[in-house]
This record gives structure tokens, C-alpha cells and sequence, in this order.
């Protein structure tokens, strides 16, 4: 049996590291977007990078409100997530040139949702073959680029591209 230590993902899994019960309803309130990797704030929804990614690039779309379905979701916040989702999707394929993109929801645990009780949007690119042997029989992703590159990156394009 091999072992891969991951001691950074402490605090994501510790109760003891988490101020509240929901992550995505501190982070926000943190009073630091990068260290928080908030990449964008609109008026119901934030866009906030994956701090474990399957690819470059994956990104969430949170509303600020901490809902566990969609269909409890105001219209108005429901929208903008939409229009957070066309923007990343443009934002996406102009940086990371991929062959497709993945958005997707997952509504409660049984569905996969790893935050189950505050319901966000992954917005991610993907290649051909983007899953290769080490992902699928050695459960490891290897990503060509750090955390703090995808968010000057992203940012930046939002910053300068808010259209899709």
C-alpha cells in the first residue's frame, strides 16, 4: 500500500480549523480574497477557486446565501450564477484552451456534494484524456500550475473580460 501525505489538507478536514460549519459562508468574511481565493464578488454569488482542483483552471460559483437546494434559491441569485457560469466558461477556454468544460452541481451528500449544505456551481476545463493512469489507479492528480498562478490568471481575465 502506498501513502501520499497531505498535511496542507489539515485544516480542511480538522472541525478544529473551521470557524463555522460552512466554509463557503466564511470565506467570504475572511476580509482577504486571496487568501480566501475569491477571485470575483457580484451581488448574490461569488467565484472562488477549487482549493483542491481535478484540473487548472476548476473553479466554484457560491452564493453568498447558505442554501442546501437550488430551487430555495432566489431567481435573482440563481441568474447571476448563471451569468457567473457564461462568463467563467468564456474566462475558461480563452486562458486554458481546453477541449470542453464541466459545470455542475451536487446537491447534497448522497449526490457528492462535498459542502452539502451550501449549494455552489464548479465551472472547470477539460482535455482528452485529462484523466490519465495516476488519477484513475493511483487516485493522484498532478497539476502544471499552483494555486496562486490560476488565481492571478483568473482574475485578471475577469477583471479585463466580464462579457462572455
Amino acid at each position: 500500500m502506498d501513502y501520499l501525505w497531505t498535511p496542507w489538507r489539515y485544516a480542511y478536514v480538522s472541525a478544529a480549523e473551521k470557524a463555522s460549519d460552512c466554509i463557503f459562508c466564511d470565506l467570504p468574511r475572511l476580509g482577504d480574497d486571496v487568501k480566501a481565493r475569491i477571485v470575483h464578488r457580484a451581488q448574490h454569488c461569488f467565484v472562488i477557486l477549487n482549493t483542491y482542483p481535478y484540473t487548472p483552471g476548476h473553479v466554484m460559483i457560491v452564493s453568498y446565501a447558505h442554501l442546501d437546494e437550488l430551487r430555495k434559491l432566489p431567481a435573482e441569485a440563481a441568474h447571476e450564477m448563471m451569468d457567473l457560469a457564461q462568463r467563467m466558461e468564456s474566462v475558461l477556454r480563452t486562458l486554458y484552451h481546453p477541449g470542453g468544460i464541466n459545470l455542475g452541481m451536487n446537491i447534497g451528500s448522497a449526490a457528492g456534494a462535498g459542502v452539502a449544505g451550501h449549494i455552489h456551481m464548479h465551472a472547470l476545463p477539460r482535455w482528452v484524456a485529462d484523466a490519465n493512469f495516476l488519477s484513475v489507479v493511483g487516485e493522484t492528480r498532478i497539476l502544471p500550475e499552483s494555486l496562486e498562478t490560476t488565481y492571478a490568471r483568473i482574475k485578471q481575465a475577469l477583471e479585463t473580460k466580464m462579457s462572455p
